[in-house]
């Protein structure tokens, strides 16, 4: 019959027939026949949807960066996005009749995008940059919040920063800002190396010096002891000959007493005696020569002493005798 058609809907498609503005019939994935002239058809499709997105906004410190991300949301009541949103098919059951169903998607990244710029306006580059799975978390949770989120009936399941890019020139000075980081470190890295070689050499000089001070103590404490050890040999020395001239004079003394004791007895002896026993070993010729020194004695006491060649002759032919 002319416009008389069917229709059938996907499990994941909620499909409402109105009829003179009143609901008909509704559900997911239901079929059936409708008079297209009086019916109107509304289709919300009910499955998980990815928005992928890509905004530009500005940091704390006036830099722009290009921030890519994902947001996942799921209508969870299409009776109420129907009431507040077009999603009604076309004569032809195929197609939207309006554009409503496409501006649901850019919404819902216009509240992301305003979360992130008061995330970012509070952040400098420097950090926003290397903040992605932080800005997630934090505008995730105000995201769900949004009272003009829920009033579409729209539940959102995840949102993920894949990145946060500055501008290429941005990008150029700050790799030339950590290039100079990086060669100011791995300056202070070789000094570090050389400051460190520097100070295990001293160590090693110290520990060198040190040897060598030891080793040059022993060699004074080895003198000291050499030098105490002559000392103590010359006392002995000292001592030995002392007692050695101890001895000697003690054995002078002996043989002097023994000599005197041996002496003694002679002084007791008249002189006269011990001349005339001395004088009875004496040839003739000692014996006038005794004379003649006694004679020279007592020169003061003689008056004239006469000598006869005789008695000379006499004298010399028994001195070579």
């Amino acid at each position: 019959m002319l416009g008389i058609k069917f229709i059938k809907a996907h499990p994941t498609t909620y499909l409402i027939k109105f009829v003179d503005g009143k609901i008909k019939k509704e559900g997911s994935g239901i079929s059936f026949f409708y008079f297209a002239p009086t019916t109107s058809l509304v289709s919300i499709p009910s499955a998980s949807k990815d928005a992928p997105f890509i905004v530009k906004e500005t940091t704390a410190d006036f830099q722009q960066v290009t921030i890519q991300g994902q947001i996942v949301y799921k209508i969870t009541e299409p009776k109420l996005i129907a009431e507040m949103m077009n999603f009604t098919l076309d004569s032809t059951g195929n197609t939207y009749a309006s554009e409503d169903p496409e501006k649901l998607e850019n919404r819902i990244i216009n509240h992301v995008q305003v979360l992130t710029r008061a995330e970012l306006l509070k952040t400098p580059l420097k950090e926003a940059i290397k903040m992605s799975d932080v800005l997630a978390e934090r505008i995730l949770p105000k995201v769900r919040g949004l009272e003009s989120i829920k009033s579409l009936g729209i539940e959102i399941l995840d949102l993920s920063i894949v990145a946060i890019n500055p501008t290429p020139e941005t990008a150029r000075a700050l790799e030339a800002e950590v290039r100079e980081q990086l060669l100011k470190d791995a300056d202070s890295a070789i000094y570090s190396r050389r400051n460190a070689a520097v100070e295990q050499e001293r160590a090693i000089k110290e520990n060198e010096l040190k040897t060598e001070m030891s080793i040059q103590e022993k060699k004074q404490q080895m003198k000291m002891a050499e030098v105490n050890s002559n000392i103590a040999l010359e006392e002995e020395n000292k001592k030995l000959v002392s007692l050695s001239a101890e001895s000697t004079k003690i054995q002078a003394d002996a043989k002097a007493y023994e000599l005197n004791a041996t002496l003694k007895p002679f002084t007791l002896i008249d002189p006269k005696v011990l001349q005339v026993l001395s004088q009875s070993q004496m040839n003739s010729g000692q014996l006038i020569a005794q004379a003649f020194r006694d004679l020279s004695e007592n020169t003061d006491k003689i008056g004239q002493l006469n000598v006869t060649p005789d008695l000379l002759k006499t004298l010399i032919d028994q001195n070579n005798g």
